[in-house]
Parts: C-alpha cells; sequence; structure tokens
C-alpha cells in the first residue's frame, strides 16, 4: 500500500518539498471524534510530535512509516522536552522538509500552548496549519451526560485551567470572581489543586451545595464520573480514588446527567474485550462493540491466505453457470471466491444462481460483491441452520450446489444437505493459518484480570490462541470466553479453556447480548463498593 507521505512525494516529483508544519487537535481521546482533517494529516505525516496524553488509538492512524516522537506534557509532570526544545524540534524537522504533524490533546488552542507553536513556526518562516480539535472541555461533560449550557439553568460558561497553584495566582485568576461569573465553570488539569480551589469559589459566594461533577478519561470507555456537591466534591473523588486527567464541571447542569443520561448507560460501558478474528473480519465488530460501550481490543490469531490456481479450481470457475447455486458458510468464503473470480475475469454480476449464506454478516459481504444472497435462515446462523433452512424450503434435493470453503474446513453443511438428496460440490480456495500475536502479553492480562471477555469465531483461532500462550495458558479471572458456533465451543473445552457464553448464533448482536446479559447477572451479585460503581455508573 502507498502511504500518504509517498503519495504527496509523487504529487511534487522534480521539484523540492517544501516543509509543514499542522498543529492538529487529537480531540478528547475516542479516535472517531479526531477530525477527518486531523486524521488525513496523521497519514500524511513524516514526523508526529505528539503529547504523552494523546490516546494510542489516535496515534495508531500515523503511518507506520512515520517518525512518532513523545515529547510528554501530562499536566502536572515534569515535561520530557521544554516547551523551548518542542518548537525548536518543529521548526528543525521543518526545515528538513518533513511534513510535521503536531498531534495535541483536545484543541490545540485551549490550554495547548498550540499559539506559542504556532507563533514561533510564523517568526521562522515555517508554514503552519491549524487544525481545531474537539476540547475535552466540552466533549467529557456532553459524555457524561451534562450539557455546558441549557436554558433552564445556565446561559454562560467559563473554562479555565486549574493547572496552577490557586495560591500563588490569586492576581492572575480570580477564582471568587470567576465563581460568580459564569452560570457554569469548567476546570482542566485542576484535579491536584482543586481543593484550594474549591475553597476560593465558596469563599466567593458559589453555594456548596451547587451540583458539581469530575469526569476522568471522559469519552473513553475507562471514562468515570464522580457527582456531589460543591463542598464535598474534593472528599468524593478522593473516596473514589479518581485521579488526573480529570474534567470538573460546576454548575446547575450538572444535576441533568440524572435525566439526560450518558456513555455508562451503554450495556458494555468499559467492558474490555479481545477479538481473535482477522483484521478485515474484525473491524465491523469492533465498530459494534464500540456502540455498545465496548473497548475492543483486536489481536488476530489467524489470517485468510488464498491457494494458489489450480486445474480444479479452474474447471469449477469456468463451470459455474452449471451449479443451481452457491453455498456460503462464512464472509471469508465470499470474499475468496470473489477473488479468484476476479483474477478470472468473471464478475458475481453476471451470475443468474442465488448464494445461500450462513446468515447476515455473510449476505452483506455477499450482495457488497454483487453476488444474489437468498433468504436467510430464521434464527439459527450456523452449517446446521442454513441446511435445515433450504431443506423445509424445498432447495436441496437434486439440486447442483457449489461450496467454496477452507482447505480444511468442517463439512457438516455439505454432509446434512448430501443426506437430504443435494448433490455438494467443495472447492477448497483458501486456509486459514495461525498469526502471530504477543501471546506472554496476552496471558499477563489475562492473569491481571485486564480483560472482560475474550471471543472466538473458530476452533483454528482456538488453536492459534492455545500455540501462543503455551505453558501460561491460564485462568481467565473472571472473564467471559465466548464461543460462536458449536465447533469453536468444543475447539474450547479441547485446550481446556470452557467457554462461558455461547450465543444463540454467531453475529455479533447476539454476542453483545449474551455479554450484556452476563454483566447484568454479575453486578446483579456484587453491585456494592467503588470499584464496582466506577466501572459501571456513578460514583458519589
Amino acid at each position: 500500500m502507498t502511504s500518504g507521505s509517498e503519495r504527496i512525494s509523487s504529487e511534487h516529483a522534480g521539484c523540492p518539498r517544501l516543509g509543514r508544519v499542522f498543529l492538529v487537535g487529537a480531540g478528547p481521546g475516542a479516535p472517531d471524534l479526531l477530525t477527518l482533517r486531523g486524521a488525513e494529516l496523521l497519514r500524511s505525516a513524516d514526523v508526529v510530535v505528539y503529547d504523552a496524553l494523546v490516546s494510542k488509538d489516535v496515534l495508531g492512524l500515523a503511518s507506520s512509516e512515520a517518525e512518532c516522537i513523545n515529547v510528554g506534557k501530562r499536566g502536572h509532570d515534569a515535561p520530557t522536552r521544554s516547551q523551548a526544545d518542542i518548537e525548536k524540534l518543529l521548526v528543525d524537522r521543518a526545515r528538513a522538509g518533513q511534513r510535521v504533524v503536531r498531534l495535541k490533546g483536545g484543541d490545540p488552542f485551549v490550554f495547548g500552548r498550540g499559539g506559542e507553536e504556532a507563533s514561533t513556526c510564523r517568526e521562522a518562516g515555517i508554514p503552519c496549519e491549524i487544525v481545531p480539535g474537539v476540547s475535552a472541555a466540552v466533549a467529557a461533560p456532553a459524555s457524561a451526560g451534562i450539557p455546558l449550557t441549557d436554558r433552564r439553568y445556565a446561559a454562560s460558561f467559563a473554562v479555565v485551567t486549574g493547572h496552577k497553584d490557586p495560591t500563588k495566582v490569586r492576581e492572575a485568576l480570580r477564582w471568587e470572581e470567576l465563581g460568580r461569573g459564569a452560570d457554569t465553570l469548567v476546570i482542566l488539569m485542576g484535579v491536584r489543586n482543586l481543593a484550594e480551589i474549591v475553597a476560593r469559589l465558596i469563599a466567593g459566594g458559589r453555594a456548596a451545595s451547587t451540583p458539581s461533577a469530575a469526569i476522568r478519561y471522559g469519552t473513553l470507555p475507562s471514562q468515570q464520573v464522580v457527582v456531589a456537591p460543591l463542598g464535598e466534591l474534593v472528599a468524593r473523588i478522593e473516596a473514589a480514588g479518581l485521579t488526573a486527567p480529570a474534567v470538573i464541571v460546576v454548575g446547575e447542569v450538572v444535576q441533568l446527567r440524572a435525566e439526560i443520561g450518558s456513555a455508562e448507560n451503554q450495556p458494555l460501558f468499559g467492558h474490555r474485550v479481545l477479538l481473535t478474528r482477522p483484521a478485515a473480519s474484525a473491524a465491523a465488530w469492533a465498530l459494534a462493540l464500540r456502540d455498545a460501550g465496548a473497548q475492543p481490543m483486536v489481536v488476530p490469531m489467524i489470517r485468510i491466505e488464498s491457494l494458489p490456481t489450480s486445474s480444479e479450481i479452474d474447471a469449477v470457475l469456468g463451470a459455474l453457470e452449471d451449479f443451481d447455486a452457491l453455498l456460503f458458510a462464512s464472509a471469508n468464503g465470499v470474499r475468496q471466491l470473489a477473488k479468484q473470480m476476479q483474477g478470472r475475469g468473471i464478475s458475481p454480476h453476471d451470475l443468474a444462481i442465488p448464494a445461500h449464506c450462513v446468515g447476515p454478516a455473510t449476505a452483506a459481504a455477499a450482495d457488497a460483491l454483487g453476488f444474489a444472497p437468498g433468504e436467510l435462515p430464521d434464527a439459527r446462523y450456523d452449517g446446521e441452520g442454513l441446511a435445515l433452512h433450504l431443506i423445509e424450503e424445498g432447495l436441496v434435493s437434486g439440486r447442483q450446489l457449489l461450496q467454496p470453503q477452507p482447505e480444511k474446513g468442517r463439512r457438516v453443511l455439505a454432509a446434512r444437505l448430501r443426506e437430504a438428496g443435494a448433490i455438494v460440490r467443495e472447492l477448497a480456495i483458501y486456509r486459514t493459518v495461525p498469526e502471530a500475536f504477543d501471546g506472554p502479553a496476552v496471558a499477563a492480562s489475562l492473569a491481571d484480570g485486564a480483560l472482560d471477555a475474550l471471543v472466538f469465531a473458530s476452533p483454528s483461532a482456538v488453536r492459534s490462541f492455545a500455540a501462543g500462550l503455551g505453558e501460561e495458558l491460564c485462568s481467565v479471572h473472571g472473564a467471559e470466553v465466548v464461543a460462536l458456533g458449536p465447533a469453536t465451543a468444543d475447539a474450547l473445552r479441547e485446550i481446556g479453556f470452557p467457554a462461558t457464553l455461547e450465543p444463540a448464533s454467531a453475529t455479533v448482536d447476539q454476542c453483545i447480548e449474551a455479554l450484556a446479559g452476563a454483566r447484568k447477572r454479575s453486578q446483579a451479585g456484587a453491585r456494592n463498593g467503588p470499584l464496582a460503581s466506577a466501572r459501571t455508573g456513578e460514583l458519589g
């Protein structure tokens, strides 16, 4: 694949490429809250100079060829580099002809010293583009269900930094006046000095009963929220063990959280789910899990490889119209058949035969590539379910059916249909190969309780998992082990790692439903205590 930087270089081939600096707001943390322009620039950057609080998911959008430089800047912590050093780094790299993305948490001009960096670039004659970002000052309260303005409670808000010691900035930040000057007060980087800040706000006339909140890791699945009257906020934060980074909100709008709801109300909020599927097929699952509030971690344990061409494949693909229908037991089979056909100049759009698919994900893949999916089974999305559906619909006896499949695929579907009178041709067109992954890291996550669920979609992924962990294969420490399909469940039992959940069908919706049900049962059994509530809802 051609990287963004290679594309840009080719566009300017034959002429010197000017260096340039882009001050990009990385947003509040969630990767999907990064702007489209920011993502585009990350993909094309030669150098990414980033703050420590920028999330790994956002940083992961950069080209694999880009040099990524961590310059620290974590609130009160001593910086990895001084501000002067950072500015010199930007100028030097741009003068060397590189495209430099300065990736800053939130918005580059909201307490990010972006103005200073932009001025330095201008003074040095370096072109500098500013790319705004979504500030945590706005995003974190919104994610917690707290609007900063509301016609019933607040017509104004102020955003201030609590980074410096309030006892030393009395003239610069007049907390007593700030407490009265805006309906809603948002304080960034204020956890360390919060006791003094609260005291000054109350001394200035803000009622100790004012609804207040602290939001840690806003917009992320690890989001925590503490709600308390202003006078009790510091004690509640300490009791909950909530630490920086956090956004503090003071104002009557905080009480709307109970009415509006927040990200924590999602069925799998904060759930850390390991997906073992190949990267291509894991993307849709990861998106659905994020929509349910989970934090998906994609660790592919198998990959799909096309089989080399053969006389058998050539013969079958040259006589596709001789078959009455196609049988697809997975989206991989769909994609691999389309790939083999494309290599021979055959378009799925030109086929006049239906494609019977095991489930909705497989049917969606077939439809997207130009096949004509038939009616789906009612509920059971596996080989047995598809076989029963075809038999009940009278689409089996005497019919010629083609099933593209992996080299060592299961034979349940073909065997069942043959019993019912079908003539099934099984055509091996791809293989599943174990994918290298960091087995010790996965084992350590299991041992530390850092995973809430592991999802296995095939016996081959289970075998790769066992081989990768080896002697470190251990107990799950409370994590759910999800098996998609009976064959996968059998494989898990064989390695001594039995499934705790077997969804009714191998779909992401059923998987989410099963995980959410298990979570509710777990919470019903152990709902009390600060740690439990920290994961699932409001503190305080």
